[in-house]
């Protein structure tokens, strides 16, 4: 062992390399194989012996293999009715039910589940569901597609979770409760959940249950924004500090007990698993608690094994078992930061100052994982160089042990813990009061844009580069220079288009519309999109509202490394068109709004107008003959004339104009307003290269004269796919489709983009690149 140890030592990161490729190209594609060869070369240059060497490519092929198998398993469909299983991942969330079920070969299956009464739900969610057996019927449905290209992919999450698809439940039976050695462990973890909404002050529990058992479901959206733009999400996930603290605790509790310390290690040994999956199974309590085992099993089998190497054999453990964890963002970072702390040893340990230090592990673990952060989060928080150096040990070793300690008291049956709530609660409270104010600017966040693959490879070359001078003590200048070059190059190349580029966004039954002017000169957003919400009972009610403002615009906004919109048209009050304006206030910078005369009176624009008031930004009510240019590229308002606002026909209507190139966006304009456009501009509506037809293509808008008259090269119907108004109606796509004028719908074709480019038209729509 002895031998096999040091013949493997520090190597072990080069087989995590080799097995982590093989699972992308298993996943992804089969080219990404050739990344082995890059591999191989390093490992050359590294002076790795022949055998390793052979070893690399053996494992490479051996697990690409298995890869590929569990892929295609992933690709069969789910033979229904079905007996099934539940895990301990769902959540009821109004009248759905989602989560995990295995099959009786042990395969997971993503359901969906619609409850149909108040006593069903109450029945649901007043037990553990985990390890109960029903008998499914349903039908599988193929995951919805992103919204559009930088959108959340259920296809990539299903992956992820290694389920074979989605069953939508229409009817199970119970069958009964499947023994196996977990199920202690879901029924407990199910009991504490309970136990801390009862005993907990309401303002605690979410907090309490993200920090204790890993369940952040619970955990309010607008803090979780807060720490998001702070950059201190992660605590509220259980870390490898979180399990190492708790280990430790415990360990020496053991010892005042009297426990021997040999006997208290082959406890923790045994207990630490048990703990992870009562914590909730995230990559990062896993990764945390595996080098744990694996470090403390080579101490009893007299195996030297350095940090280094547990982990990179934790990492090719969790893959072995769960490949689809390659795409979880979680253990992605969990990984990626833990290694940095590693390598890094060496300049952390050269400072004594316990600041200085603090200050530096912070910076060394958000510059290894920067590059990843800005590809599935589009943005970094500057201030969480600071924010961590505070927040961690106040988490770590204030908040989290008062948790403990609470839960603990809890259990007895003297009220002390009702003393500390009272004295604690009005404490956290204000720290969260606290969190909200500090959190407020904008600015504090760092949004350049998705990284292309070519664009992450380049910050990731800087970022290896800068260690490596870190670690040689190269002069700082250097070492700012690599890291500041490649992200400023990164940061402007979205400046440097000299075309016209507008994206019809796929917000579902809804319009939103993006304008770049060239070299990014101004951005103009027409609609924000929105849901029309309708009165529901209290049982109904969503704990966490879809929000298309929130889940769709802002993404495709910060996707696209846009942080400030110069004008933001409301073209008329409706739901649809506005509901998700005050989240974009809230997310992006807004310098100018415009809105059709006496609009902002209606009551779906309250939320709009209450979050705008305290904004430095200029309201203007607009009306036909208001108009204005910049680089290159005119904007005229040829729609309302009137100030008193009725609704549809009083929709702001712009024609965008560069060279040859015109663009006619009509809100909800239906037949009278499009009759009077008609009547007013017979020469300017001539020959429109691209519409935006009205009212997502009604049965009330796109009249025959309107058509005849604008004879369009392309039309967009926004409109939701299978939705409730059967936009766009037939009549009015067949009335196009007798021109032959071509024509997309969002719902279906996904977010459309045109690339205008002086007289050539590109057009890109999300649903062909994923379908």
């Amino acid at each position: 062992m002895n031998y096999l140890g040091s013949l493997f030592k520090h190597n072990w990161l080069f087989y995590a390399l080799s097995i982590c490729i093989s699972a992308l190209a298993a996943f992804e594609s089969v080219r990404l194989l050739l990344l082995l060869g890059l591999l191989f070369v390093f490992a050359l240059y590294k002076k790795l012996q022949k055998m390793h060497l052979i070893l690399l490519m053996i494992v490479g092929g051996v697990f690409f293999s298995y890869f590929s198998f569990t892929a295609q398993k992933l690709e069969k469909p789910v033979t229904l009715p079905a007996v099934m299983t539940w895990t301990d991942e769902y959540k009821i969330n109004g009248t759905m039910l989602r989560g995990i079920m295995k099959d009786e070969q042990r395969e997971k299956v993503y359901v969906t589940y619609k409850i149909n009464s108040q006593v069903e739900k109450e029945k649901l969610a007043g037990q553990s569901l985990a390890g109960m057996q029903f008998l499914v019927v349903g039908e599988q449905v193929k995951p919805s597609l992103p919204a559009h290209k930088y959108g959340f992919s259920m296809a990539r999450y299903l992956q992820s979770k290694n389920a074979r698809g989605i069953v939508e439940i229409s009817s199970f039976t119970y069958l009964g409760k499947k023994r196996h050695v977990l199920q202690p462990i879901y029924e407990q973890r199910f009991r504490l959940k309970e136990h801390i909404s009862r005993q907990f002050p309401d303002s605690l529990v979410a907090e309490a249950q993200a920090l204790l058992i890993g369940l952040q479901e619970n955990v309010d959206e607008e803090l979780t924004r807060a720490y998001q733009k702070l950059g201190i999400t992660h605590l509220f996930a259980i870390s490898g500090l979180h399990v190492g603290l708790v280990s430790w605790l415990f360990f020496q509790m053991m010892l005042r007990l009297g426990v021997r310390r040999e006997t208290a290690n082959i406890i923790l040994l045994i207990l630490l698993p048990i703990y992870a999956m009562l914590a909730g199974g995230a990559p990062s309590v896993w990764r945390a608690v595996s080098v744990v085992e694996f470090v403390m099993l080579a101490q009893y089998a007299r195996w030297k094994i350095s940090i280094d190497d547990a982990l990179a054999i934790s990492f090719i453990v969790f893959l072995c078992i769960e490949p689809g964890a390659i795409f979880q963002v979680g253990f992605q970072l969990s990984y990626l930061a833990t290694y940095s702390l590693v390598y890094s040893g060496r300049i952390l340990s050269r400072y004594s100052s316990w600041w200085i230090q603090s200050f530096l592990i912070t910076f060394v673990c958000q510059l290894l994982v920067y590059p990843l952060l800005l590809f599935h989060f589009f943005e970094i928080s500057l201030s969480s160089f600071i924010a961590n150096i505070v927040f961690v040990p106040l988490f770590s070793f204030v908040i989290l042990p008062i948790n403990l300690l609470l839960l603990v008291l809890t259990f007895l049956p003297i009220p002390i813990s009702t003393v500390i709530f009272m004295l604690y609660e009005p404490l956290r409270n204000g720290l969260t009061e606290l969190i909200f104010i500090i959190q407020q600017p904008i600015i504090q966040m760092w949004n350049p844009g998705k990284p292309s693959l070519f664009w992450l490879v380049l910050l990731y070359a800087s970022v290896l580069l800068a260690f490596y001078l870190l670690d040689c003590r190269a002069k700082l200048i250097k070492i700012v220079a690599v890291l500041l070059i490649p992200a400023s190059l990164f940061h402007v190349q979205s400046y440097l288009h000299d075309d016209l580029k507008i994206a019809f966004v796929n917000v579902g039954q809804g319009d939103c519309i993006v304008i770049e002017l060239p070299y990014r000169k101004q951005v103009i957003v027409i609609d924000s999109g929105g849901l029309l919400r309708f009165d529901q009972e209290a049982w109904q009610s969503r704990q966490q509202h879809y929000e298309v403002g929130r889940q769709v615009v802002v993404p495709y906004l910060k996707a696209r490394g846009i942080q400030k919109i110069d004008t933001f048209i409301l073209t008329h009050a409706d739901a649809d068109h506005v509901e998700g304006a005050e989240e974009l206030l809230k997310e992006i910078i807004v310098k100018e709004v415009h809105v059709t005369p006496n609009s902002i009176t209606k009551p779906v624009m309250n939320d709009f107008m209450e979050e705008m008031m305290p904004k430095n930004m200029i309201l203007k009510e607009q009306m036909a003959g208001q108009s204005w240019e910049e680089a290159g590229v005119q904007f005229y308002y040829l729609w309302p004339q009137e100030t008193e606002y009725e609704g549809n026909n009083d929709s702001l209507v712009l024609l965008v104009q560069k060279d040859d190139f015109r663009a006619l966006f009509t809100g909800d304009l239906e037949k009278e307003g499009e009759q009077a456009l008609v009547k007013q501009y017979p020469q300017i509506l001539q020959n429109i290269t691209v519409l935006k037809a009205g009212h997502h293509g009604s049965k009330t808008s796109s009249i025959e004269e309107f058509v005849q008259l604008t004879n369009p090269q392309l039309t967009i119907f926004m409109a939701g796919e299978n939705n409730r108004y059967r936009h766009p109606h037939p009549e009015v796509v067949e009335r196009f489709e007798a021109r032959k004028i071509p024509y997309f719908i969002t719902g279906y074709d996904g977010t459309v983009e045109l690339i205008v480019k002086q007289v050539k038209i590109t057009v890109e729509t999300s649903n062909a690149l994923f379908r």
